[in-house]
């Protein structure tokens, strides 16, 4: 499918069936977040892919919805602030390089015919004891991955008109 076709039908799935996903499949999907810009091409981040029945099983402590862990794949996305570009005024692109890395991901994703859902209102410090992440690493976005089972919700967007400006707010 081409590219406007592929951002119109992704969606957050929340329902995995528990196939496993191919090898070749992942690597795709992972080398999508790998050639995604980062400001001054830095690349803070790093992807922890969790396949391993049993460490996503104790990911339910980390984010309690039974369709989150139920999913073949979680993929956390992390970065090191300490090793992003900072901007003159004190402000770090560490955030914004992860969701460039994680939406280049999640749209691999789905033109692979897997399902995502950008998931954030998980306890950190849960992941980082589940996944042995040191302690200068931050946590920013967990997706859980694999193929769909159940349909998503209602996509409902603000209309274009409501939210561009033209020259000037």
């Amino acid at each position: 499918m081409n590219f406007q076709e592929l951002i119109r039908v992704r969606r957050s799935i929340r329902g995995y069936r528990p196939d496993p996903i191919e090898d070749d499949v992942i690597h795709r999907v992972l080398g999508a977040a790998r050639i995604a810009p980062t400001a001054a091409n830095l690349q803070p981040f790093d992807l922890i892919l969790v396949r391993d029945a049993e460490t996503r099983s104790r990911m339910k402590g980390v984010y309690a919805h039974e369709w989150f862990c139920s999913a073949p794949a979680i993929v956390v996305g992390c970065v090191d602030p300490a090793k992003a570009w900072v901007r003159s005024d004190g402000f770090c692109a560490a955030e914004l390089d992860i969701a460039i890395a994680m939406d280049h991901l999640i749209l691999a994703a789905a033109d692979e015919g897997l399902g995502t859902c950008w998931v954030v209102a998980f306890d950190e410090a849960k992941a980082k004891e589940v996944l042995g992440i040191p302690d200068n690493i931050r946590v920013m976005v967990m997706t859980p991955l694999g193929y769909p089972s159940a349909e998503p919700r209602p996509f409902v967007r603000r209309r274009i008109e409501d939210l561009v400006h033209h020259d000037r707010w």
